[in-house]
């Protein structure tokens, strides 16, 4: 991890994901993070490995922001997350306040919590309880059985305006994926604005088009960033406009899948 940061930083990239599973898991991250004050670390995290040995290490890297996974309220977040998981992060955020660590919130968006989570009231709780930044994430499908997660297309469509209320009524910093891509034109993945890099090293569009020709075990990043399947996607941007709302990478999957075989060949 410690060479391929080394390379990040050497191509200017500025802000690194650390997502997981539970990134935390790593006992050896803190003290790698450490050496790279010039990115920016959101840390994706449950809450529940966050003590006062990481609390002490967080106190001295401003630049690793922790971000809490919550599913909404605690009824939604237990189902998904484990029963007592709620109440866990709660007694997580009061410790990162009490230290004055600027930490968000991670929010996966479904069809069955979407009412909760742009809730005024929910958010404005979230935000008492010290949380500064909120990620939206809309709910990808892994495979068609769980397409009914999604947000319908209502939902999609109504998401930006009852974002737009939210940011007007907390003053907290607020990112939604995919949703805010359409400011940049369309989908920022396979280098455009962003890769993903998986526990084994692929170099992926995102992290919902599990695609890869290009390994970091055996292939430096920069040239990981030029594989031919990162390229045809740029090439093709303009078919991966995010106007519909969802994520464009999922609904052309199929055509992802035969440009990496294509790659392979």
């Amino acid at each position: 991890m410690t060479e391929l940061l080394v390379e990040a930083e050497h191509l200017g990239i500025s802000l690194v994901l650390l997502a997981g599973g539970e990134p935390l898991i790593n006992k050896d991250l803190l003290d790698i993070t450490r050496f790279f004050p010039g990115i920016t670390f959101p840390l994706f995290t449950n809450g529940t490995l966050i003590d006062e040995n990481v609390i002490i290490a967080l106190k001295k890297q401003p630049h690793v922001v922790p971000v809490l996974s919550i599913e909404g309220n605690p009824a939604q977040t237990d189902e998904r997350r484990g029963m007592g998981i709620f109440g866990r992060i709660e007694t997580t955020m009061s410790l990162l306040r009490k230290n004055g660590i600027f930490f968000g919130c991670s929010i996966t968006v479904t069809r069955e919590n979407f009412s909760t989570v742009r809730d005024g009231a929910w958010t404005k709780k979230l935000f008492r309880n010290g949380c500064r930044l909120f990620f939206y994430v809309e709910y990808v499908p892994v495979d068609n059985a769980s397409e009914g997660l999604a947000p319908t297309d209502l939902q999609r469509r109504s998401a930006p305006e009852m974002l737009s209320i939210l940011k007007r009524k907390v003053p907290a910093l607020f990112v939604a994926f995919p949703g805010d891509e359409e400011l940049f034109g369309g989908c920022l993945a396979a280098g455009r604005g962003f890769v993903h890099i998986s526990a084994s090293g692929d170099v992926e569009p995102c992290p919902f088009a599990p695609y890869a020709d290009r390994n970091i075990t055996n292939a430096p990043l920069k040239s990981a960033l030029g594989s031919p399947l990162l390229e045809k996607i740029r090439a093709t941007h303009a078919d991966l406009q995010e106007t519909s709302g969802g994520c464009a990478l999922w609904a052309k999957r199929e055509w992802v899948a035969s440009l990496a075989h294509q790659s392979e060949v």
